[in-house]
């Protein structure tokens, strides 16, 4: 096998980043251009909202199974897989007229992110070594959360000026840069240990129980809460989810590996991980507030995250280095108040105009910040205490936590933005749907309080 003696390189760093940034575009961007899609094509807010999350609960249910995938049929033949269907999901809704291929275009983005996702973690882990590997997941992390702030900025620039489909024009041309720059790589694959049978039953109660609780969510107050078919939703989500935890905890070749819960500081990183995804839900609500409140277009409304772009990219490498020096956990504690500050400020909305703005753009401003320096030792501290031999399925669990959080975050603050919005105004919707991503904040600080012990990062645990 080549792993021992092949050193990864910039060409190929970049080639992920692509892979990474292709996500981005077509998750991030969407967020910012609800308007523009809906008078487009005609369809309800309602069906927005379920493709906007589509693409992030599809990519988070199936994320798992395919870094297990990666590991066994190869990290860089799943990478190639995920851009080949991230040009098929776009070309979908290139050519969108209604909501039939959006909904299919962005399922095929979903599984296109789950493909990408661990897998490119996995290479870097088995190309990348030590200082080197802490440099080549800041990069990583600046394509995935600096990806976001990019796509969020670029999306609305070109849904304004261009129109919203040239965003996914740009993703085609992005992902076929991207296996380009990768097809030098030799393939990574972990060693093959026994039982290496696919966990089919647990993945079908895991898509059942996740689409249950999506459905709950998305459509929830438009069915009405006491509707029987909202109950028995929510009655599937809570039996699937003790079925699966029963069924999965016996099992040796199960879907989701409850054991590398036990090590705490993977499971700090995962669980805080999870929550500050979540919190992109206030990108939802931002971006569709000050276009439908202020009247901001979405370039506009794209220019008020620049702040958050900048921030993000300038402190990842930050991060990094204070990871090196003093370890995981403070610099995950001090990322994690930053962005509950930032997100917070934005739900000041009885504020005039100006004000307003600005406080917003100081906002998104301190979100980066916040998420810069959080990001490289929370990966870290997920990737450097995984087993190798798991490496794959472990970032697979970790990037299902990203993915997850983020579409439960942007489900749950849309729904509440257009439930109080209905009732009482966006202004008062703006205000709820940042309370919650408050709320999401406060319990990311205290999972890494508690569980990631304060010499995480300074020593690897293999």
């Amino acid at each position: 096998m080549m792993e021992t003696t092949y050193k990864g390189t910039n060409k190929m760093i970049l080639g992920i980043v692509f892979g990474v940034l292709t996500f981005w575009l077509f998750a991030q961007a969407m967020v910012n251009v609800v308007p523009a899609v809906q008078e487009d094509l005609g369809v309800s807010s309602g069906i927005l909202n379920i493709a906007i999350s589509l693409s992030a609960l599809f990519s988070g249910i199936f994320i798992v199974a395919a870094g297990g995938l990666a590991d066994k049929i190869g990290r860089k033949k799943m990478t190639n897989i995920g851009l080949i269907l991230s040009i098929v999901g776009s070309l979908c809704l290139v050519l969108a007229t209604g909501s039939t291929l959006l909904i299919i275009g962005r399922v095929i983005q979903g599984f296109s992110a789950a493909c990408i996702m661990p897998a490119t973690i996995g290479l870097m882990k088995a190309y990348f070594e030590g200082a080197e590997r802490q440099r080549a997941l800041s990069y990583w992390s600046i394509g995935s959360w600096g990806g976001s702030g990019v796509c969020s900025l670029f999306g609305g620039a070109i849904a304004t000026y261009m129109g919203w489909r040239w965003i996914f024009i740009f993703s085609i041309i992005i992902a076929i840069l991207a296996l380009w720059l990768l097809k030098d790589t030799p393939e990574s694959k972990a060693k093959q240990t026994g039982n290496s049978k696919f966990d089919v039953s647990g993945l079908i109660i895991f898509i059942i129980t996740m689409l249950a609780l999506n459905v709950f969510i998305t459509q929830g107050a438009e069915i009405g809460w006491s509707n029987w078919i909202t109950i028995a939703l929510l009655v599937v989500t809570v039996i699937g989810a003790i079925i699966f935890i029963k069924v999965e905890n016996g099992k040796s070749n199960a879907l989701i590996d409850f054991g590398l819960f036990k090590n705490a500081p993977y499971t700090g990183a995962t669980v805080s991980n999870f929550l500050l995804n979540a919190i992109a839900g206030t990108l939802v609500v931002a971006n569709t507030y000050v276009q439908e409140g202020r009247g901001f277009t979405s370039f506009q409304s794209g220019m008020l995250s620049i702040g958050y772009l900048i921030a993000v990219l300038a402190m990842i490498r930050v991060g990094e280095k204070i990871l090196q020096k003093i370890g995981a956990k403070k610099p995950m504690l001090w990322g994690t108040v930053l962005t509950l500050i930032g997100v917070g400020v934005m739900g000041l909305t009885f504020l005039p105009d100006v004000a307003y703005t600005v406080v917003v753009f100081i906002g998104f401003a301190l979100f980066g910040l916040g998420l810069g320096i959080y990001a490289t030792p929370s990966t870290d501290t997920a990737v450097s205490n995984a087993p190798d031999d798991k490496i794959g399925a472990a970032s697979g669990i970790y990037k299902m936590a990203s993915s997850l959080g983020s579409a439960f975050g942007v489900a749950i603050s849309a729904t509440v933005y257009s439930m109080i919005a209905a009732r009482g105004g966006v202004d008062a919707a703006a205000t709820g749907g940042i309370i919650a991503n408050v709320i999401f904040g406060v319990i990311a600080l205290l999972s890494i309080i508690f569980m990631v012990p304060n010499n995480a990062g300074k020593s690897e645990v293999k």
